[in-house]
């Protein structure tokens, strides 16, 4: 399986930019290239950002996040070649990664390298959905209360238990939710509702004392997401 095509659409000179880099960048965010993307890094005051993670809730865009859709013929199907679960079950998959099956035929690799893509083997067809979807980690112990005033989900564990993919409505939008640990959950939707996105996302985290945080201010929160 060649997967030469799944690099970054962006470099040092010419980045591409995050869906909602540019709110990010009117809320005073201080933003950075990482790994081919403009992205933001920090709104000045990380400690303050770390904080509203562990203590309210923080959203961060994470658009840059490695996004892969996975297709197979049919024989085997993915479910049965990926040993993956259809019924709103993720996987993890290589370093940090997770493995969402949609259907029998149809799957979302998140954050997973192409040496982890190219294991799977030559029947499944990738396409890299990267730059059209974007992606916020929403994470704090009002992260349930914060999607819930833009989203009809039942993020309860018995609903939506850790490593829960669901496909939702965000904010009236196509979607889908990933439950990445009990406080931290991350959406994707449309990269071209990035401004619609933030405003909401906005909205419901302030009314809770949240704010939004930076890539820098993640370390704690991946942290989070793998306790």
């Amino acid at each position: 399986m060649n997967l030469d095509f799944l690099t970054p659409v962006g470099s040092a000179d010419q980045p591409a930019r995050g869906a909602l880099l540019e709110a990010a960048q009117a809320a005073g965010a201080i933003c950075e290239v990482r790994d081919g993307w403009e992205m933001a890094v920090s709104f000045g005051d990380l400690e303050a950002e770390a904080a509203a993670c562990a203590g309210t809730v923080g959203f961060a865009d994470l658009s840059h996040l490695t996004k892969l859709e996975l297709q197979s013929n049919g024989s085997p199907t993915l479910p049965e070649l990926l040993d993956a679960e259809l019924g709103g079950k993720a996987r993890r998959i290589g370093e940090g990664g997770w493995l969402c099956a949609e259907s029998p035929s149809l799957a979302l690799a998140l954050g997973a390298g192409p040496a982890a893509v190219a294991a799977l083997g030559a029947s499944v067809r990738v396409s890299d959905l990267t730059s059209s979807l974007g992606a916020v980690a929403i994470a704090g112990p009002l992260a349930r209360d914060t999607i819930a005033r833009f989203c009809a989900l039942d993020s309860r564990e018995r609903s939506l238990p850790v490593a829960g993919f669901r496909p939702i409505s965000v904010a009236r939008t196509p979607g889908f939710v990933l439950r990445e640990a009990p406080d931290r959950f991350l959406i994707l939707f449309g990269a071209a509702f990035g401004e619609y996105i933030w405003t909401v996302l906005a909205d419901a985290a302030g009314h809770l004392g949240g704010r939004p945080v930076g890539l820098d201010a993640l370390p704690a929160v991946e942290a989070m997401a793998h306790a």
